[in-house]
């Protein structure tokens, strides 16, 4: 056999034993008339002695090793004189009588070390060289312990998990798709599922009234540090519940993750936030609730004081900034710079600072009395040595202004504690979404979410105001999951389709089998997908979802390591019908 025993399994009760270990050289120390090598496989490093004064030419074979050959070695395990409390085998070593190299490695292009010296393309591009590290396989080790947490949790609660297809129809709704071409259907194309939406909804019309999947989903989409154009979800849908059913039951999934996982305890019932109050007080909807800083809107407060952005301002909203009186000049003109920069696209900063004597001083001083800047401290709740820091502009470029702002100084005052989580729901977002460019309502979340009972009558008054029964799951300002009530009636789902666009004609092409399907008892359903990547990325402390993913894509969608995507020979687009034109410029 290649190993009686793994590289992290030996302790001082082996002292003795005759062992056999395999895997990795990490590195090899040579001290004159001793020789050191650490053996590295998955589950740890021991350290192997080779002595030059017994072992003459089993010691010159061990110093011939290079980093990352792959070597067997057999010997006895004695207790270390200086011992490593930084690894779990630290009080052992294994004193070697055999060794045989199994293969040679060429010289690394980066360290195999958890602190590595390669870039992420580098790494990326040798990803399974990455895979070595011990922070990145203790990331997919954790993702391997959730997906088992997962199926626990939802299996104590009756779900079924079942597969659905992969190659599904194209529908233009939502963000683009992947598209595949079927060479048996010449002309005809398979999509890739955004997600397994209306099979899930099928499936509750089937009976399967608990349904999960831990599923690839794929989004032709650009793409920053949280978005992959594969992901994976915990897909689930419910059939005979109202929104707290969902609710309740993912809320305890949640819980029991960051127990099982993170060692977390949440045993306080998760808040609730209305879509409406969430950009009211924190301009996004994903709110961040580490640390307070909720907006005030001081619009009323400062109109007609002679001050033009004031004046002008649709909106005029401020945050306070407890005991930070004490920015200087410098630290203040660099927020102002902050949010100028073009993604955040804020006009300028206004600030009024609460002094420790009770005087207070702005950088409007020339439009504002003293009592008046006081009388805004009060609304603003700000004591001594408080910075009150104020936007004004057009309502929704003002709020996601200050929301950023918000942040920023969180990040600054150190109130965005990594190991502190603030989970809440955010509920009744707006159903519809108007577009100015091609003056029709797009739906917010997808088309067959439904509408709040009670805003029914105003799909045919004013659409815009429906509130949707939808929610989504916010945990320190990262969307972690959504989903909603689902229309199960057919007139109101064709109601829906008219308000998005679609003719009787399209909404028959793109989802006649689901309208179908509806005409046979469907039942009453809802449900919510996670994001598992985003997930795992929260439990692992690291903010790109590209770690915690075992082969992921860089920035542009591409797979460097096997060079992806990349054009295919002439002979497959013979096969496939398919002609290519030059990409226009």
């Amino acid at each position: 056999m290649y190993r009686t025993h793994t590289c992290g399994e030996l302790r001082v009760n082996h002292v003795n034993q005759t062992v056999t270990l395999s895997g990795w050289v990490q590195k090899v120390r040579n001290l004159g008339g001793m020789t050191f090598v650490d053996l590295r496989d998955r589950y740890g490093i021991t350290q192997l002695v080779f002595n030059e004064e017994t072992h003459k030419e089993l010691c010159a074979q061990a110093n011939g090793l290079g980093r990352e050959y792959v070597i067997q070695a057999l010997g006895t395990v004695a207790e270390r004189s200086n011992k490593n409390a930084k690894i779990g085998t630290g009080e052992i070593e294994i004193l070697v009588e055999k060794l045989t190299l199994i293969n040679a490695s060429e010289v690394p292009p980066f360290t195999i070390e958890d602190d590595t010296d390669g870039g992420d393309e580098l790494r990326m591009k040798y990803r399974y060289l990455d895979l070595r590290r011990s922070p990145v396989r203790e990331n997919l080790i954790l993702r391997h312990k959730m997906g088992f947490e997962v199926r626990s949790y939802l299996n104590s609660q009756n779900f079924i998990e079942t597969e659905t297809p992969v190659l599904i129809k194209s529908t233009p709704e939502g963000a683009r798709d992947f598209v595949v071409p079927s060479r048996m259907n010449p002309g005809q194309f398979y999509a890739l599922p955004q997600s397994p939406q209306v099979f899930k909804q099928l499936l509750m019309v089937a009976g399967f009234d608990r349904y999960f999947q831990i599923v690839k989903c794929f989004r032709d989409e650009d793409l920053r540090a949280d978005r992959q154009p594969e992901f994976t979800q915990i897909d689930c849908e419910m059939a005979f519940v109202e929104q707290d059913d969902i609710l309740n039951t993912f809320e305890g999934m949640t819980k029991h993750l960051f127990k099982t996982i993170k060692g977390v305890d949440m045993v306080d019932t998760f808040p609730r936030l209305t879509y409406a109050d969430a950009m009211k007080y924190y301009g996004c909807d994903k709110p961040d609730t580490r640390f307070g800083m909720k907006f005030v809107d001081l619009t009323s407060d400062v109109r007609n004081s002679g001050f033009k952005l004031f004046d002008e301002a649709e909106y005029v909203g401020a945050i306070n900034a407890e005991d930070c009186a004490s920015y200087t000049r410098k630290q203040l003109d660099q927020l102002t710079d902050f949010v100028k920069k073009p993604q955040i696209g804020a006009g300028g900063l206004i600030y009024i600072r609460y002094n420790a004597d009770g005087s207070a001083k702005s950088s409007v001083d020339k439009f504002f009395t003293e009592p008046q800047l006081l009388e805004i401290g009060k609304k603003m709740n700000a004591k001594a040595d408080d910075l009150v820091l104020i936007l004004a502009g057009g309502l929704d470029k003002t709020l996601n202004a200050l929301s950023a702002l918000r942040l920023e100084m969180g990040t600054q005052l150190g109130l965005r504690n990594p190991n502190v989580f603030s989970p809440l729901w955010v509920v009744d977002f707006p159903l519809l979404e108007w577009d100015e460019a091609t003056q029709r309502f797009y739906a917010m979340h997808h088309p067959f979410t439904s509408p709040r009972i009670e805003d029914v009558a105003l799909l045919d008054t004013d659409p815009g105001k429906v509130r949707a029964n939808a929610y989504d799951l916010v945990i320190n300002g990262v969307e972690i999951g959504g989903g909603s009530i689902r229309i199960f009636h057919d007139d109101l789902q064709q109601k829906m389709f008219k308000i998005l666009g679609f003719t009787e004609e399209e909404a028959e092409a793109q989802f006649g089998f689901l309208m179908n399907a509806f005409k046979y008892g469907a039942p009453p359903h809802g449900g919510v997908a996670f994001g598992f990547d985003r997930l795992a990325a929260m439990f692992a402390g690291i903010e790109s979802i590209r770690d915690v993913i075992a082969f992921p894509k860089n920035n542009s969608g591409r797979d460097v390591m096997i060079d992806s995507p990349s054009p295919i020979h002439n002979d497959q687009l013979k096969e496939l019908n398919i002609a290519l034109t030059a990409p226009k410029k």
